[in-house]
């Protein structure tokens, strides 16, 4: 089966948009370790207009620069000392815009991912938050500022979800503008890093 794989225009839109759009689509990575995916179950928004969460909040810095650039990027940042977290950037050049993706649910290569985790993880825990995901995925500082228009790194299409089926809720692990109804995730479904 051929990739369908997302196109420019889609992340040309306003980031809650495609903080939704992006559920039930698919991340995919090739690398040295092979292909590895997940249906992306989880996100979240975040703007430098209005959001003090935002990494471009105080303007553009070495680190946020990505940020900045044309839709369709991804984003890639080191947090906490330990882990990694991809978003993907979205609306226009200038604009400053990004989606984290939070939780995946694993389609593809899952002995990959426990290798790169550890083999006493269960499956939901496999890609359950933004830094499980990068490390099961093998994503990395060398992928900020990658096209994720074509492979290594992309975006394809897979299941359609409907409305019903999306949860919305205030977003994880921030202390500022945690009240912006700017994460959206799959009802009940268990690779969500957090059940609310």
């Amino acid at each position: 089966m051929q990739d369908r794989i997302v196109s420019r225009d889609f992340y040309e839109a306003d980031v809650l948009s495609v903080a939704k759009g992006l559920l039930g689509r698919l991340l995919v990575h090739c690398s040295e370790g092979g292909r590895t995916s997940g249906m992306i179950v989880e996100t979240e928004a975040y703007s430098a207009e209005g959001d003090p969460s935002c990494h471009a909040w105080r303007g553009k810095t070495n680190r946020n620069a990505v940020m900045f650039g044309p839709p369709g990027r991804a984003y890639v940042y080191f947090i906490y000392g330990n882990h990694y977290c991809f978003n993907v950037v979205t609306n226009r050049v200038g604009r400053a815009e990004a989606v984290l993706i939070r939780a995946l649910e694993p389609v593809e290569g899952m002995e990959t991912m426990h290798k790169r985790r550890g083999k006493h993880h269960q499956i939901n825990n496999l890609t359950s938050g933004p830094g499980k995901l990068c490390a099961a995925l093998g994503i990395g500082r060398s992928e900020n500022g990658l096209s994720i228009l074509e492979p290594p790194l992309f975006i394809a299409a897979y299941r359609e979800i409907e409305t019903a089926a999306i949860g919305i809720s205030g977003r994880i692990g921030i202390s500022r503008g945690k009240e912006k109804p700017w994460r959206f995730f799959l009802r009940d479904n268990p690779f969500v890093s957090r059940m609310r």
